[in-house]
């Protein structure tokens, strides 16, 4: 009898010991869960009381393996299409892999579906974690409610997961800064505080289901809207609002279709045009594609943002005047901390706790802050770097 009681307080010690340990780790509540339930049975027969005993025993190597640097993460990207993600992926999966973590990388070639579907693999796999860079915010609400069930953390990794209360954290730049800094540098450029105008401008913005095109846009519209009511920028096809300058899927052959079609109806009689806000650099592109083969003007200033390669060479040659730098390394480094944190029962860093609403609360960001290239500090920031080498941009 005597060992009988000896080894029901030895099992119900070591669960309160996984217990105790696992506290915090939303990444580890489906194992407390299983661990609370030993405890229970424990109280019977010696039989289960043992099973308890194995029970923690198993999960506490697990929790030990997490707080060595183990666990799987999933890692979901929208594209190969645009080389932003390509660069975004390989740079986190280098990272957490050196950190210690399985990855399972998977890009979704912009199909929703196929997004879906690899995500509920994913969870399905055994991923402790998600990093998710959504293709459409609100279409991952039905299979990440299969993660929530799980116990399994999700990180919308640069466009926010909306409309889902399963979302843990999110990992950006910040998006209407984004938006600010094209604004600024079309003001400064055109030095609209001081010249007297008017100028021509026109507006391309990226996907409406993607909600950081709203934060660009809107960012980059606090700063240019007034000088449009005063008349100093006029926006000759008269397109100003967000669904109608929205560009689906960030295409760039969408954006030179309708560009093609706005310089048709109001630049080929030879009105200069003299800006164009482009919200990235795959709308640039397209931009920059049709003026080419339709307008005879002097050249405009072009935004952009990301700095892809095709871009930085036309802003060498002169074609696109600056683009937003978001140095990919810095977000993938970020987004591991954050990782290496839940997986190791804490929280993740964050600086900002009041911007991002995704229609179910305020979701913990981190911010990284962006900059922009141009022509005269490009070398600097993507060749010095290690970005890029010189020869990527020959």
């Amino acid at each position: 009898m005597k060992k009988k009681l000896l080894s029901m307080i030895l099992a119900t010690a070591m669960v309160a010991s996984v217990l105790t340990g696992c506290g915090g780790n939303s990444g580890s509540s489906g194992s407390t869960a299983a661990s609370a339930d030993a405890s229970d049975s424990a109280s019977g027969t010696e039989e289960s009381a043992d099973t308890a005993a194995d029970s923690a025993a198993e999960t506490g190597d697990a929790a030990a393996d997490t707080a060595a640097g183990g666990g799987k993460v999933g890692v979901a990207m929208p594209t190969k299409d645009l080389q932003r993600w390509n660069q975004d992926g390989s740079n986190m999966q280098a990272e957490l892999e050196a950190a210690g973590y399985e990855v399972d990388l998977q890009y979704a070639a912009n199909d929703i579906a196929t997004q879906v579907s690899q995500i509920e693999n994913m969870i399905n796999s055994g991923c402790q974690l998600l990093v998710i860079a959504s293709i459409d915010g609100d279409s991952l609400g039905t299979v990440l409610e299969q993660a929530k069930e799980k116990n399994i953390p999700v990180i919308a990794y640069d466009r926010l997961i909306m409309n889902s209360d399963a979302v843990s954290y999110y990992a950006t730049f910040d998006n209407y800064m984004v938006g600010t800094k094209q604004g600024e540098y079309i003001r400064d450029q055109l030095d609209l505080d001081n010249a007297a105008g008017p100028f021509n401008i026109e507006l391309v913005t990226g996907d409406p289901g993607d909600n950081n095109a709203r934060y660009f846009f809107g960012g980059a519209m606090d700063v240019l809207q007034p000088y449009i009511d005063a008349g100093k920028l006029v926006v000759k096809s008269g397109q100003t609002d967000f669904e109608t300058v929205a560009t689906a899927n960030w295409s760039t052959e969408t954006a030179q279709s309708r560009m093609d079609a706005i310089i048709s109806a109001n630049y080929a009689d030879g009105t200069k045009l003299d800006a164009v806000l482009c919200s990235n650099d795959s709308t640039a592109l397209g931009v920059e594609n049709s003026l080419e083969a339709n307008y005879t003007g002097d050249w405009p200033i072009i935004t952009g943002q990301d700095c892809d390669i095709a871009n930085v060479k036309n802003m060498i040659a002169g074609k696109q005047s600056m683009s937003i730098f978001k140095d990919t390394r810095t977000l993938a480094s970020k987004v591991v901390e954050m990782v290496d944190a839940i997986m190791k029962g804490g929280e993740a860093p964050v600086n900002d706790t009041e911007t991002y609403d995704n229609g179910k609360g305020v979701v913990p960001s981190y911010l990284c802050e962006p900059v922009f290239a141009d022509v005269n500090n490009y070398k600097e920031l993507l060749v010095d770097s290690g970005y890029y080498s010189e020869s990527d941009l020959q």
